[in-house]
């Protein structure tokens, strides 16, 4: 058995921040820089079989909702 099941990595520079969490086998990427992002899941895709899902809609149970001013994040029962 694992005892851990969830990372979370950052890579911070002067200029550009990614943050990069894994739960098992789910993913999520996000940063400051778009290219930079792209390019690194690139690099995973050719190591491991991945699907790019797209823009986040859903993580772990929290639903998230782009609005003007930001993200929205709830849970519905």
């Amino acid at each position: 058995m694992c005892t851990m099941e969830y990372e979370v990595y950052v890579r911070a520079t002067i200029s550009d921040l990614m943050i990069v969490c894994i739960c098992v086998d789910d993913l999520l990427f996000s940063g400051s820089n778009a290219i930079e992002i792209e390019e690194f899941k690139r690099r995973i895709m050719l190591e491991f079989e991945t699907t790019d899902l797209g823009l986040l809609s859903y993580f772990l149970g929290i639903e998230f909702a782009f609005i003007c001013d930001g993200v929205f994040m709830h849970q519905r029962r």
